[in-house]
């Protein structure tokens, strides 16, 4: 019984890391969309360098450059979209046109998301990422910078938004 429990968690956390987004599309004329900067203090920085201490060891295997770390517009959207998701109970990308047409207000030109749940350690949950075409080619994408939105909901589960743009 216990296997069978083990079993289906695993399953379930699988389909919890499935989903990914790229937006290449520029917006003409974006309006002012505005983010409380300060939500970024919130993300679990500890864990965010570890994540993309691995996405960036990742990317040096295939000649791509680092990613570098945006501890301000873009970690504000993605804890915003994490709160969101932890207050839905469920993983999505509800909403990422207005993210990424933010960020693209700010410069970028282009940007990418992973999302994802329930895993404990950066390890597992990059690992996870590289083992779904869809995740891993954001994470090889033609990006420069990343911001992080990594946080545990009442249960103590994490709930993961890593938003990444080129600048």
């Amino acid at each position: 019984m216990k296997l069978l429990r083990t079993s289906l968690l695993a399953i379930v956390l699988l389909c919890f890391a499935t989903s990914c987004q790229k937006d290449e599309d520029t917006l003409p004329n974006p309006e002012n969309y505005t983010i409380d900067i300060s939500l970024a203090e919130q993300t679990n920085w500890e864990l965010a360098a570890e994540v993309l201490e691995l996405v960036n060891e990742h990317r040096s295997t295939m000649d791509l450059t680092p990613i570098k770390k945006d501890q301000q517009y873009a970690s504000a959207y993605a804890v915003e979209h994490t709160l969101y998701m932890i207050d839905v109970h469920g993983i999505n990308h509800d909403n990422f046109t207005y993210r990424s047409a933010g960020l693209q207000s700010r410069g970028a030109t282009h940007v990418g998301e992973n999302v994802a749940y329930g895993y404990n350690t950066a390890e597992d949950l990059v690992h996870a990422w590289l083992n779904s075409p869809s995740h891993k080619k954001i994470i090889e994408g033609d990006f420069s910078h990343s911001g992080f939105g990594i946080l545990k909901n009442d249960s103590g589960a994490y709930f993961f938004t890593q938003l990444f743009y080129k600048k």
